[in-house]
């Protein structure tokens, strides 16, 4: 299994929209690094959904639940998208401050790659922030 991070605002689709969906499809990513990540990710693997904007924080955990496919909304067909599936909240949100201040996070994606919507996150990663979160890793 693999673990992912997904960036959203909160205003266009938030942790609330999608456990109300359950599932969902991942759509409207236009960058090639982003898209390369989703066509890595395979069904089962786990991945932090993120309010980005004015929260900055990890709010949940999602799976794919489908792997990627053509992105209906790209008009070039040059994008795709992945299913996800809501499965729980973090029990307490990780912010973006919290994950600065941990240095075992210092190499983080996150904080690396600061504009990338979707990206990877190593094991280690993930277990530190779970562990942040008062979340169980799996």
């Amino acid at each position: 299994m693999s673990y992912w991070l997904i960036k959203t605002e909160p205003n266009s689709w938030s942790w609330e929209d999608q456990v109300a969906k359950g599932v969902e499809h991942w759509d409207g990513v236009r960058n090639y690094q982003a898209s390369n990540n989703m066509k890595a990710m395979k069904q089962g693997d786990r991945i932090f959904f993120y309010h980005s904007v004015k929260e900055k924080k990890i709010v949940g955990i999602v799976e794919v639940s489908t792997e990627y496919y053509p992105d209906h909304t790209d008009a070039k067909d040059r994008f795709g998208m992945v299913d996800v599936k809501a499965l729980y909240p973090m029990e307490k949100a990780v912010s973006l401050e919290d994950i600065k201040k941990n240095d075992a996070l210092k190499d983080i994606a996150l904080l690396k790659q600061s504009r990338l919507s979707v990206m990877p996150i190593r094991d280690e990663e993930w277990k530190i922030i779970c562990e942040m979160g008062d979340t169980k890793p799996i």
